[in-house]
């Protein structure tokens, strides 16, 4: 079974407003690592949090074990605690309200359900490579969307 270690980060700047997400990937398969970021120039800091696993998880063969390293605990909790409460209601949180970012939890859950994916939390701006990494990617990609205008996607370190 294929092998991957996957970072992420999202950021905004205002949120909402201009946001950014970057992701680095290794493992089977790769040579070196794949490195994508893009952002949207309207948004929130959890969507682009999610946004970066999603493309990320996109590269990823069904039946690969992900080890998806965030420090998003938005994104580890709703993926190692709530997914499976919310699908059994409907999709609504356990006080019946509706799932904020449902469309998104959706394609998490599609690529979780085709892989073996572990969540871990590191804390963000605590000097761990990926994760800095992954966030001056992501804080770019707002750059670059201020500058167009419009949604980016970008490729490379």
């Amino acid at each position: 079974m294929p092998a991957f270690e996957l970072f992420t980060d999202g950021a905004c700047s205002g949120n909402p407003g201009p946001g950014g997400w970057g992701f680095i990937l290794r493992g089977d398969g790769i040579a070196g690592e794949v490195a994508e970021s893009g952002g949207e120039p309207a948004t929130t800091n959890n969507r682009m949090e999610m946004t970066a696993a999603i493309r990320g998880l996109a590269l990823v063969p069904d039946g690969a074990t992900v080890v998806l390293t965030t420090d998003s605990e938005y994104c580890v909790k709703g993926l190692n605690e709530w997914i499976e409460g919310w699908k059994r209601r409907g999709w609504r949180k356990s006080d019946k309200s509706p799932v904020a970012n449902r469309d998104l939890w959706e394609a998490l859950d599609a690529h979780r359900t085709r892989m073996s994916l572990r969540a871990t939390w590191i804390r963000g701006h605590n000097m761990h490579p990926e994760n800095e990494r992954c966030d001056r990617l992501a804080v770019a990609a707002i750059e670059s969307v201020r500058r167009s205008g419009g949604t980016v996607h970008l490729r490379g370190s």
